[in-house]
């Protein structure tokens, strides 16, 4: 992939230009460390780097040309300056040019809300790649270019690492990519310079309030990603909605596109005719569009409910056939931590689950609530850094739910992990007689814990980190697997 430099520069008309143009740009990258020969740097200011300060190293590692503000008082020899006002907007638009805009070639499906994008857009991968297509992916876990996985280290990639993931499902014939997509990453246009074809919503709860502020403003960063529809020249596009949501129809009245529905309610294009939740499968019966769908699920949950719908709703919009649906979420077995059962030999029920909102924790609670014969244990903390408002929130459906409650370290990042466990325990008022509450800051010792105290029939839940195998520290971060714990501790037994 190069452009030439004047190409870029046809772009961007108010630049200031200090320097050669005659030049050949063969890469962009705002990462110092990742310059190569030809590239083109971008100087990001951020909240504690400003990437000004690394035009000498990028220079020599081979930049040709910076997107800057401000123009040092020694300019690298041979390095050209493109001075503009604001270098992420210019970013913004001079990263998907330079990629020949994969996001217009591909049919890109975006699915966004606070639960349950990491399931759906995993069933709508498995199910386009059945129907005969090659499918890109990228999400939380993981990023898929057909069976190459990355591990994803955003749910949305920023614009330049976007734009290189799409380039290369692009180059290796996919005809898809499906995506999770975040609110910041809408609120902070890294997605940028991609036409989507079909979005999907799952549901609005209260999660980083940190950056939105308020519901308001985190609903509408969501609605940024429907109202774009009408955009672009791809024809049949489509939105979906949950519509057992408050937002959906708010967020529907301003999409100009052709909208699926579901929810439990008859009204609705795609809703439950029945479903039975079991331990570690659900039989599920669906109207939809193209006929009955009648399922025997390996996953179980109402919440799996929802996320089924959607998929179905995405795929019929995009003109699967219902068999090949069907076919598909009759074998789907679920995606890593997401009510993950462990298997360690233990007399009682193990599940690990990535909940790390209200929203989400009540979810995976009721379902694991529904399925507990003795009694239900639920661990779980607050990340650092991030909406400490939902913190006592946590703690009252916590305590509502289970019956003994262990509350230890997610990713306390830079926050004092005992400070951020006093603001939880805030939310626990009254102790109901026969329920308990634990306090044990040691992730490893919190579950070990209650590996230790649970008895056969109870039901354990693991809360808030489901497929992360690390842990992030003040000053560092280290590998911490809750489904490892489980497996070390009953290899021991």
């Amino acid at each position: 992939m190069e452009k030439t430099l004047a190409g870029l520069l046809a772009l961007l008309p108010q630049a200031q230009v200090l320097g050669a143009v005659d030049k050949l740009i063969t890469d962009i990258t705002a990462d110092s460390r990742v310059v190569e020969q030809g590239s083109l740097f971008i100087c990001l200011r951020g909240a504690t780097v400003d990437g000004h300060k690394f035009l000498p190293m990028a220079a020599a590692k081979g930049a040709v040309a910076a997107l800057v503000e401000e123009v040092p008082d020694q300019v690298p020899v041979g390095l050209t300056l493109i001075k503009v006002a604001d270098t992420r907007a210019a970013m913004e638009v001079v990263t998907p040019y330079f990629f020949d805009y994969p996001g217009r070639q591909l049919r890109m499906l975006g699915v966004t809300g606070t639960n349950g994008k990491t399931t759906t857009t995993n069933i709508m991968r498995l199910i386009l790649r059945q129907a005969g297509y090659k499918v890109g992916l990228i999400g939380t876990i993981n990023i898929m270019v057909e069976n190459e996985v990355t591990v994803s280290h955003n749910t949305t990639p920023d614009v330049v690492d976007l734009q290189k993931y799409l380039y290369k499902m692009v180059q290796a014939g996919c005809q898809y990519a499906v995506m999770e997509v975040s609110s910041h990453a809408l609120a902070l246009q890294r997605v940028a310079g991609c036409e989507y074809d079909c979005a999907v919503l799952t549901n609005i709860t209260q999660d980083h309030l940190d950056f939105h502020k308020t519901l308001e403003n985190y609903r509408d960063a969501k609605s940024l990603l429907f109202e774009g529809l009408a955009d672009g020249r791809k024809p049949n596009k489509h939105a979906v909605f949950n519509m057992d949501d408050p937002s959906s129809a708010i967020i529907m009245a301003r999409t100009k596109v052709p909208c699926l529905t579901y929810g439990k309610a008859a009204t609705n294009d795609i809703y439950p005719l029945h479903f039975k939740v079991e331990a570690k499968h659900m039989q599920l019966s669906l109207h939809t569009p193209a006929g009955q769908m009648d399922l025997e699920l390996k996953i179980t949950g109402e919440f799996n409910v929802y996320n089924v719908m959607a998929a179905v709703a995405a795929m019929l919009a995009e003109n699967i056939p219902a068999a090949t649906i069907c076919q598909v979420l009759d074998g789907f077995d679920g995606v890593p931590g997401r009510f993950q059962l462990v298997e360690a030999g233990q007399p009682y029920t193990v599940i690990v689950d990535y909940a790390h909102t209200p929203d989400g924790l009540e979810n995976v609670l009721r379902t694991a609530r529904s399925i507990t014969k003795g009694k239900l244990w639920v661990v779980f903390g607050c990340g650092g850094d991030r909406d400490n408002k939902k913190r006592p929130i946590m703690a009252g459906i916590a305590l509502a739910l289970a019956n003994q409650v262990v509350v230890t370290s997610d990713n306390p990042r830079t926050e004092d992990p005992e400070l951020i466990i006093d603001e939880i325990f805030n939310g626990f008022q009254q102790i109901p007689a026969g329920k308990g509450v634990h306090r044990l800051s040691d992730r490893r010792e919190a579950i070990e814990f209650v590996l230790a105290h649970a008895q056969p029939e109870d039901v354990v839940l693991l809360a808030g980190k489901g497929h992360e195998n690390y842990q992030i520290l003040k000053d560092h971060t280290i590998h911490f697997d809750d489904r490892e714990v489980v497996l070390e501790y009953w290899s021991e037994k």
